[in-house]
């Protein structure tokens, strides 16, 4: 839901600024190469040492490339199947970053097993869902839902709770700390409820589609 109506609107919003860096001769590859590498750096030298204020605002603005490169993509009529398979495997890449760089903090200085074990079944089971969808559409299944919690979720609620956790370095209030652990078991039990809704839907689809081939072929040789 975040998703489609967060991506629309900021996707109108970077109009401007992709044909921008498309009249200075960028490619869209470069930017989700360079979008990649800096929320990356952001979340592994920053999250790892506490610092989540300026991790955050680092990520956050490096996460934008995911929307620009596509728009530059569609306004040079360049789309590809690699372009495709890049932005979504670097995705992958940053979404590991952030979170692994939250299980570091909570690793070292934190001092909190149970919140790192969390951050990396956060980290875990982001990567799953992403897979069971793209398993199922490779094997012709639709995957028709969503789930309660997709990668725009993930990253929102983590982030902003990641952010706010960080003003406790400008004199916020203690308790603001509290946001981060919170976030992280509500991203960590959402995406095992997506997960689960994934793995139902694709079980659903492969028994219809297996009981429609069934009927064809009984159908064929009748």
């Amino acid at each position: 839901m975040l998703n489609k109506y967060a991506r629309a609107f900021f996707t109108r919003v970077l109009t401007p600024f992709a044909a921008f860096l498309l009249r200075r001769g960028v490619s869209p590859d470069a930017v989700t190469l360079i979008g990649t590498a800096g929320v990356v750096a952001g979340a592994l030298v920053f999250f790892p040492r506490g610092e989540f204020f300026w991790g955050t605002i680092t990520i956050t603005l490096f996460v934008f490339s995911d929307l620009v490169d596509g728009n530059m993509a569609r306004q040079a009529g360049v789309s590809s199947r690699w372009g495709a398979f890049l932005d979504s495997t670097l995705d992958r890449v940053a979404d590991a970053a952030i979170f692994g760089g939250l299980a570091l903090w909570y690793a070292g200085h934190g001092n909190d097993n149970a919140l790192c074990a969390v951050a990396i079944f956060c980290l875990a089971s982001g990567q799953v869902v992403s897979y069971t969808k793209a398993r199922g559409e490779s094997i012709g299944l639709p995957v028709a839902v969503n789930g309660l919690i997709e990668r725009a979720e993930r990253l929102v609620i983590s982030l902003v709770a990641a952010g706010l956790s960080g003003l406790q370095t400008f004199g916020a209030p203690s308790w603001i700390g509290v946001l981060l652990p919170i976030a992280l078991w509500v991203v960590a039990a959402g995406s095992l409820v997506t997960l689960i809704q994934r793995v139902v839907t694709v079980r659903r689809e492969a028994a219809e589609a297996d009981a429609a081939a069934a009927a064809g072929s009984e159908g064929g040789t009748a």
